[in-house]
């Protein structure tokens, strides 16, 4: 296996305007999509998506000796920034698997990690929640080039800020995070907030810059298009994302949870390491939502890096105009895209906060993926424990490739 240019390298240098120019000439024609429908209902898709079936494991395993260098590369990993836990899986096709479960999912029970076990994955939501916009914009339901004020009331700049804009985080617009939310959850620490709570808390906020000038990563991005969604489909988040995602690939073992009661089933204690000593985290997914409520297993991770790397889901064309990308400062890829990240050519998202961080990504020249759960997040110099493994995984593909 080889490394190799990354396909969204070749506009890295490019301004944000021509970036966007760009993404328009891919398509082939002044808009992307098919025109968008009305969008103060439900739209009729006037073409169906790409019929995909759940992507199969490669079969048997890998080398040996392959396996052991996998298994070091983790271990190195955990050593270095103190992780109590992880799953980890890598698929070779042509060549086999690997997956293995390291150190403790409850570090005062003593509980062992498991392969099966759920985990949160964080911001890899949002290229879930990004992948339903593009769907939607490939069946004529809603064009990429039309404003949020179409379809969410109040947003700063909505009649500017672009659907697209909102996807590769050049939108400008607040961050919810702002002090009347962090008031409100310390009032009520397990109050489950609602989509349209998390997105009324950006009305009227002043913007961070001028859509399409800069790019900022938020959540707030991502919510926002998880609102655009339910008004499209007349469905609630987790209906789309079950329709359209999670049903057609057979991702039984991934949920949309808000509840954290509904966290059932084998998990692991999330945990931030305080002067050496795992602290366990307290869980609310509802502060996520459709940028971070989702919980995935390791398998469905495999099953959901090929689909996001390879694109099955969209059209080409879509597909090709997610990859143009831009260096951001958070999260740590090479490039950020519309919804999903690059690193060294490899196609995929992090996820990482309260307590968890998580890594998925697929490299489309090869067709190998890589997944990453652990239970530690915060670490002291700011390190993405998750996204270190990934990076030490793929470069051991890498070299032994090369012998």
């Amino acid at each position: 296996m080889s490394t190799h240019h990354a396909p969204l390298r070749g506009i890295r240098m490019l301004g944000v305007a021509s970036v966007a120019a760009a993404a328009l000439l891919i398509s082939g024609c002044v808009n992307p999509n098919i025109p968008a429908t009305d969008a103060e209902g439900p739209a009729t898709a006037t073409s169906a998506a790409p019929a995909v079936t759940r992507p199969a494991a490669p079969e048997g395993e890998l080398p040996t000796e392959l396996q052991a260098q996998l298994q070091s590369a983790l271990d190195q990993v955990m050593a270095d920034y103190d992780v109590p836990g992880a799953a980890a899986g890598v698929w070779v096709p042509g060549e086999g698997s690997w997956t293995t479960a390291a150190g403790l999912a409850d570090v005062e029970g003593g509980v062992a990690v498991t392969t099966d076990m759920t985990w949160p994955i964080r911001s890899i939501t949002k290229s879930y929640t990004v992948t339903m916009i593009l769907q939607l914009a490939d069946e004529g339901a809603l064009s990429l080039d039309d404003t949020i004020d179409q379809y969410i009331d109040g947003i700063t700049n909505g009649d500017q800020i672009t659907l697209l804009e909102l996807a590769n985080m050049s939108s400008g617009n607040a961050d919810y995070l702002t002090p009347a939310f962090i008031a409100d959850w310390q009032a009520e620490p397990d109050r489950i907030f609602t989509l349209d709570e998390l997105n009324s808390y950006v009305v009227d906020q002043p913007a961070e810059f001028a859509p399409g000038t800069e790019y900022i990563y938020t959540n707030a991005n991502t919510n926002l298009l998880g609102g655009v969604i339910e008004k499209v489909t007349g469905q609630s988040y987790a209906e789309a994302l079950d329709e359209r995602i999670l049903q057609p690939l057979g991702q039984s073992g991934t949920s949309y949870l808000t509840d954290i009661a509904d966290w059932t089933g084998p998990h692991p204690t999330g945990y931030v390491i305080d002067d050496g000593v795992p602290m366990p985290q307290t869980e609310n997914p509802s502060i996520l939502a459709a940028a971070g409520s989702l919980f995935s297993t390791l398998d469905d991770g495999r099953v959901w890096a090929d689909t996001l790397g390879s694109g099955a889901l969209l059209k080409p064309a879509t597909q090709e105009l997610r990859t143009i990308g831009h260096p951001i400062p958070k999260p740590p890829y090479d490039d950020y895209a519309v919804g999903m990240g690059e690193t060294d050519g490899w196609l995929g998202h992090n996820g990482e906060g309260i307590g968890f961080t998580a890594a998925t990504f697929h490299d489309p020249e090869t067709g190998a993926s890589i997944v990453v759960y652990m239970n530690e997040s915060d670490t002291a110099d700011k390190s993405h424990p998750a996204d270190k493994a990934f990076r030490a995984l793929a470069a051991v593909l890498a070299n032994g490739a090369a012998k």
